[in-house]
């Protein structure tokens, strides 16, 4: 299927690593020009951002990799800047940073509050005119099935920030549908990859990373690529007609039903 990603101008927040790297790459690998942002902070994170850069550089098409900290009001609005400056324009906007504050403190809220949702809601008010300039555009906001169904551990903070993430899907897609911009929200379940969350769960607490697996009809935690070529599609115009969903990625692990 062609996704007629075709010369598309991609921004991924949060795109230096796991879900936000895979999907960075499967929009590249459609034709897409790419922009990409993470914090960057430390030796660690620099790498990550080279090496995605360089893994982006590989499809030929126009890359923008910045370090931005999303937290920060003007550092994300200057790397959208930038991105427009770059590209022309920006047609899809995908938001995929997470504080990944697991805890039940107000700090975790507040940590979740900064990254996931009003990261997501100042670059949706900053590129929303441009999109519409444009004749419309696609929003992808990566939220969790924590923000579906209460999970077991205490990560108050985190889940409700996802479960805020779906709502404002929701009331994007209804205010603009007129202006032919989509939104939609995606809900992983529990992903493993390479130094992820779950990679160190099954290395420091087998226990518990098999009670959770277990949990999955599958059998299996999730791959980075499953959710990416969910995200991708949703970005594609090829899901012109989806628009409002939370689309979850999970195996059958939540089970509640909507």
């Amino acid at each position: 299927m062609d996704l007629q990603l075709q010369g598309k101008r991609c921004v991924v927040l949060g795109g230096s690593r796991g879900i936000g790297r895979a999907v960075a790459l499967g929009l590249a690998a459609e034709g897409a020009d790419v922009a990409v942002c993470a914090r960057g902070a430390g030796a660690r994170g620099r790498n990550a951002l080279q090496e995605v850069e360089t893994s982006l550089r590989t499809y030929g098409r126009r890359i923008h990799v910045r370090p931005c900290d999303l937290a920060d009001a003007a550092s994300l609005a200057a790397f959208l800047d930038g991105a427009r400056q770059a590209f022309g324009g920006v047609d899809v906007l995908v938001h995929n940073a997470s504080a990944l504050a697991l805890g039940p403190s107000v700090a975790d809220f507040e940590a979740s509050l900064r990254v996931d949702v009003l990261a997501a809601a100042r670059a949706c008010e900053q590129v929303i005119p441009w999109m519409k300039a444009a004749g419309g555009g696609s929003i992808v906001l990566v939220a969790s099935i924590s923000g579906l169904e209460a999970s077991p551990g205490p990560d108050f903070g985190y889940a409700s920030a996802k479960a805020a993430l779906i709502a404002y899907a929701k009331k994007l897609s209804i205010f603009h549908g007129p202006d032919r911009i989509r939104a939609n929200a995606i809900a992983p379940g529990s992903i493993e990859f390479e130094g992820g969350l779950w990679d160190q769960v099954r290395r420091q607490d087998p226990p518990r990373y098999e009670a959770v697996r277990a949990g999955i009809p599958w059998g299996r935690m999730g791959t980075l690529q499953e959710v990416a070529d969910v995200a991708v599609f949703l970005a594609s115009p090829r899901a012109q007609w989806v628009t409002g969903a939370c689309v979850p990625i999970d195996g059958g692990q939540h089970k509640g039903m909507r």
